[in-house]
């Protein structure tokens, strides 16, 4: 990875980190540990950020007990600045197996501004509607939908949410998506395009208009996470210049394995 990519990287696993911050957090030996209800693993995880002076199996230990009180498994967030530096290896050797591996994507200057088409609408919503919006697309619980609602509003990086919308279908909702920015860097989250519309360039049109946004606002780069596996998320997102920047995925011992 050449040099400025790598502080670019560096810049969006900041920035994210405190983007999914949730209420609900505590560090324990330098771990960052994250105890929302909410659906995604992020703001119900560890984040390894220092190693500590603790034994591993006594600091996942006391992690546990958090993990416990908070009725949550726990899951490690394992990414390439991960403290101890063999961190995933001797999870692995503890037979924790790896879980929904994602790809973080960044972007170095944001897009020129485009247009969405005349029959195109972006309608902002406030973070309990548009929690409630996504949440019900994914088929979240109410629980879940209340945990991302709140974690939206404590959150010390804002968020803005959008919902883009057909002006000839209804209102018909063809994509949505949030951005939360700090100074110059933007992370797009929880883009989401229902099923019947993919493959349409709603998602691009949508993602597009967020970057603009935060352009005017002062953003100059940008970031986002997209699973592994979602090729053509990834492809949508390299259509707007996103090049891969790093990999992580989650570790846990609640896991089931075959």
């Amino acid at each position: 990875m050449n040099p400025s990519l790598a502080d670019l990287a560096l810049r969006a696993e900041q920035a994210g980190l405190n983007a999914s911050a949730p209420p609900q957090e505590k560090l324990i030996e330098g771990w960052l540990i994250r105890l929302s209800p909410g659906k995604a693993k992020r703001s119900r995880c560890i984040n390894a950020l220092a190693a500590g002076s603790l034994p591993l199996d006594e600091l996942l230990a006391r992690c546990q007990t958090a993990f416990a009180a908070a009725n949550l498994p726990l899951y490690v967030r394992v990414t390439p600045y991960s403290q101890p530096a063999d961190l995933d290896e001797r999870l692995a050797a503890k037979g924790w197996p790896e879980v929904d591996a994602a790809d973080v994507m960044v972007l170095a200057a944001l897009p020129a501004g485009s247009s969405l088409p005349a029959d195109q609408v972006l309608q902002a919503l406030e973070a309990p509607a548009y929690a409630q919006l996504v949440g019900h697309l994914r088929a979240s619980s109410d629980e879940e939908i209340a945990a991302h609602a709140e974690r939206q509003q404590a959150s010390p990086v804002a968020y803005q949410g959008f919902a883009l919308r057909s002006t000839e279908s209804g209102a018909e909702l063809l994509a949505c998506g949030q951005f939360a920015r700090e100074g110059g860097i933007v992370g797009l989250f929880d883009i989401f395009t229902p099923p019947a519309q993919r493959g349409r360039g709603h998602a691009l049109n949508l993602c597009r208009q967020l970057l603009q946004s935060a352009a005017a606002e002062g953003a100059h780069e940008a970031y986002l996470q997209v699973g592994s596996d979602n090729f053509e998320a990834q492809r949508v997102y390299a259509r707007l210049g996103f090049s891969f920047a790093y990999r992580y995925h989650y570790r846990s011992a609640a896991i089931s394995t075959p």
